[in-house]
């Protein structure tokens, strides 16, 4: 009954916190996503389900993006389009039928591949397709990708699940993911299997403050290293992304509304300032370390971050967020646009060439500037 309670409590401020009065949306900002989303479906294919130009995962990103928008705006305009991805995405072509350039479009049944963090993607983009559309059948979906992603968890490391079914490395992205996909679960399942996702992002996030990861400078770092004698893991030291940030950042935004404990926006607000602080340029604009060179996974890290930093300011703001996603989505739109309304990697210029992960990653900041006040 306790929990439900919470539940009921977690719903209402979720509800409140995604578009309060004190927030309406801006027109110009909501104009210039309507644009951005537009520009991003020319790669848009339709018999897969999926974005030419990128890869897997970030078609996942691509379909939060709009799903996003259309929450922020109220518009129904491409609710077909996650119809579509849904049964599509799903199938599997064979490598010599496909007819992308690289041969790599291509869909898994289930949303479930060999990596971990690809099915945390998938099952952040469906739970987000039923926030806007309550159609049961994306949240059945989240709820089996978080199934095989659970089914990762053991003792290596005291705990935490693996990025790849190699099980070769636990990393920052995956367990945060897991954490995320958990916590969005238990605001959202009304069953008894609500608590079970509850106990599932504790447990997580228990173990995730206590791996090393975080590091003094409260930034994370890429993942752990095992002792190959011992089986000691400890933080790697590897590049510190702004993803890795952005989705812890969001996980406990998530997890603070269904009673993560009083300290959890307090870890959340330290991430978040370190992150702000370590990857603004003077401007404030947002950088990536891999800029201008960043292939096919990091130049969608940025709009991940952004779009986490957009969920903790609506819980709790602070000028300092604000700011950052202001400064960030006005760079995007005068300094990183083309006449074609297509944005490239580094978002304070010069624009590099644009594809589909370049684009949602740029649509996730003009979607977060949606909700800042005129």
């Amino acid at each position: 009954m306790i929990f439900r309670r919470a539940v009921a409590l977690a719903l209402s401020l979720f509800a409140s916190a995604t578009l309060c009065p004190a927030q309406a949306p801006s027109k110009e900002a909501s104009q210039r996503a309507q644009l951005g989303v537009e520009a991003l479906q020319q790669w848009y294919v339709p018999k897969m389900g999926l974005y030419r130009t990128t890869g897997w995962w970030n078609s996942a990103n691509a379909i939060t993006a709009i799903t996003d928008y259309m929450r922020l705006t109220g518009s129904k305009k491409y609710t077909g389009v996650l119809a579509n991805t849904y049964k599509q995405a799903q199938i599997t072509i064979p490598k010599e039928q496909r007819t992308d350039a690289k041969k790599e479009l291509t869909g898994f049944p289930g949303f479930l591949n060999n990596y971990y963090d690809d099915e945390g993607w998938w099952a952040l983009a469906w739970i987000d397709a039923y926030d806007l559309t309550h159609d049961a059948r994306y949240l059945t979906m989240a709820r089996s990708i978080f199934d095989d992603m659970a089914a990762s968890w053991d003792d290596t490391c005291s705990g935490g699940i693996w990025w790849s079914k190699d099980k070769k490395y636990k990393n920052a992205i995956a367990n945060e993911l897991f954490f995320s996909v958990a916590a969005h679960l238990a605001s959202r399942v009304y069953s008894a299997d609500g608590q079970k996702y509850a106990d599932w992002a504790a447990k997580e996030w228990k173990w995730f403050y206590m791996s090393g990861m975080i590091n003094g400078d409260h930034l994370v770092n890429d993942g752990l290293t095992i002792d190959a004698g011992t089986g000691k893991c400890s933080n790697n030291k590897k590049t510190i992304w702004t993803y890795n940030q952005g989705v812890l950042i969001g996980a406990l935004a998530e997890w603070s509304r269904t009673g993560g404990g009083a300290d959890i926006l307090t870890h959340a607000r330290q991430i978040a300032d370190a992150a702000v602080a370590h990857f603004s340029d003077k401007a404030g604009v947002i950088h990536e370390p891999c800029e201008p060179n960043c292939g096919a996974d990091g130049i969608q890290f940025k709009g991940i971050f952004v779009r986490n930093l957009r969920d903790l300011n609506n819980i709790a703001a602070e000028p300092v967020t604000g700011k950052a996603i202001a400064a960030n989505a006005e760079a995007i739109w005068t300094k990183n646009r083309t006449s074609q309304n297509t944005f490239g990697t580094v978002w304070s210029g010069p624009i590099t060439t644009p594809d589909a992960g370049t684009q949602s990653s740029a649509l996730d900041a003009l979607n977060a500037a949606i909700t800042l006040e005129k």
